[in-house]
């Protein structure tokens, strides 16, 4: 008789343990089973070992943990502590084993639980590092999210980072299009929302703190090395990585944040959820009920800051320039940053109101009517060598207007060395060279100042004819 080739690994063994029962050797089970001499042997040895308890108990099983604990782990300093407290001798193998059996070093994982939450009590937010391409160039972009977890009503908003400032600009934005907020809001153990500790027993920040009595709102950050609290918020990254940012292309932080909250209205609260039966936007309908309501007023997230006007006529904020009249420079300004916004008050006045330069470095916002000294115009006008050339002759204006076009800038150089050759030969010959150089598009004033040289030598210098 021979037994099937296909047997699991318990049925074998089973088998091979009431074949050496019944008095069946080695060899004939090895005949009838089509397994090895040694898988035959090892599967009665731990037979035997599991029969009889003596085999298993090692002397150092009462004291292994507490030496464990003692030895902070390493097994080499549990095998020494052994022999000089307890005079055990243990080999290394015996040891690792006998530790992944009480597992002391990694415990079991354990089954993992499900959080049940009534509708309207709580909100979940976190961010995420993505990398997007604006406007053609590729940046690092934070994504911040917040959830509702009863109904999966979702928003999302991206900013190039996240401070304070941006958490209480995001949760406000989410706050409205919610429609209302909840008692409490699980966030993660981030020093932008933690000031000291973590897990629920964290210190929050007085600013998020008081931002969230405005809205009714306590944060509970989660305990370490559990985001599975806030898993329906971890869960919505994957989707915008996979869904909203392929294939779409941006033209700048405010069209990125636009497409970000049409698609939260198109896709992600209208896709059906399993778990649901139906899509978020209908399960929110129901839960926009339970939520607290807004406050009658929410005033915009601003973010003060003191600056002095530079020479230049501009105030400084996050690497970019901001202009005041020049009647500010050197006095003392108060900017109000918002979202989209940076509004400048001198002496309880505004003073200038730009649009805020998001995502920028080194840029400059020059508001017009700010920055038109003479200083600055006289740079437009003609130069004060010009103007002393000019009228002389009609050929020479021809002349300046041909030069100006193919010197630098405004000409300064040129139009002086022009001018110094008028002064240092007699008038005549030098608008004679000019007709011709203005002939021949000569603009080389070295060779120009030749030409004069040539007509003028028989006037000024006694020359032998060859």
């Amino acid at each position: 008789m021979e037994y099937p080739a296909k047997l699991n690994r318990t049925q074998r063994d089973e088998v091979i343990a009431a074949l050496q029962q019944q008095g069946h050797s080695i060899h004939e089970i090895c005949r009838l089973l089509k397994v090895s001499r040694n898988t035959v042997r090892r599967v009665i040895r731990s037979r035997e070992s599991t029969a009889d308890p003596e085999t298993v108990v090692h002397p150092i099983s009462d004291h292994l943990e507490a030496l464990y604990q003692l030895a902070k782990g390493n097994g080499v300093r549990v095998m020494e502590l052994a022999q000089e407290l307890h005079g055990i001798e243990i080999s290394y193998s015996t040891l690792t084993r006998l530790i992944r059996q009480s597992e002391l070093r990694t415990p079991q994982p354990k089954r993992s639980g499900r959080y049940h939450f009534q509708p309207g009590a709580e909100m979940q937010h976190d961010t995420s590092p993505h990398t997007i391409e604006i406007n053609g160039k590729k940046v690092s972009a934070q994504c911040a999210a917040a959830i509702l977890p009863v109904s999966r009503y979702a928003f999302i908003q991206y900013y190039p980072c996240f401070t304070r400032f941006e958490i209480q600009v995001f949760l406000t934005e989410a706050v409205q299009y919610f429609g209302g907020s909840t008692p409490r809001c699980t966030v993660d153990n981030t020093s932008v929302v933690v000031a000291s500790g973590s897990g629920p027993e964290a210190v929050i920040a007085p600013q998020m703190r008081a931002f969230g009595e405005h809205f009714g709102i306590t944060f509970i950050p989660h305990a370490v090395m559990h985001s599975d609290r806030k898993a329906h918020v971890e869960r919505i990254f994957h989707w915008v990585e996979n869904n909203f940012l392929p294939g779409r292309s941006f033209e700048s932080w405010s069209d990125l944040n636009q497409q970000a909250r049409a698609w939260c209205d198109q896709v992600a609260n209208q896709k059906i959820k399993k778990e649901l039966g139906m899509n978020p936007k209908t399960a929110f309908e129901e839960e926009r009920k339970s939520l607290l309501p807004l406050p009658p007023y929410i005033p915009q997230v601003t973010h003060v800051v003191h600056r002095v006007v530079d020479s230049y006529g501009y105030a400084h904020l996050e690497t970019n320039r901001y202009s005041l009249p020049e009647r500010l420079i050197q006095k003392s300004v108060e900017l109000h940053k918002l979202a989209e916004e940076v509004v400048i008050y001198f002496d309880n006045a505004e003073a200038a109101h730009h649009t805020r330069m998001v995502g920028q470095r080194n840029g400059r916002s020059t508001l017009k009517g700010h920055h038109n000294s003479k200083h600055h115009s006289s740079k437009r006008g003609p130069t004060t060598e010009e103007q002393l050339l000019r009228g002389v002759d009609e050929i020479l204006d021809q002349y300046l207007d041909d030069l100006k076009r193919h010197l630098k800038g405004r000409g300064v150089q040129g139009m002086r060395k022009l001018l110094q050759i008028k002064r240092s030969y007699p008038i005549a010959p030098f608008l004679t060279a000019i007709q011709q150089a203005h002939h021949y598009k000569l603009y080389d004033l070295n060779r120009l100042e030749k030409m004069v040289l040539e007509r003028v030598r028989g006037d000024f210098f006694q020359l032998d004819e060859p």
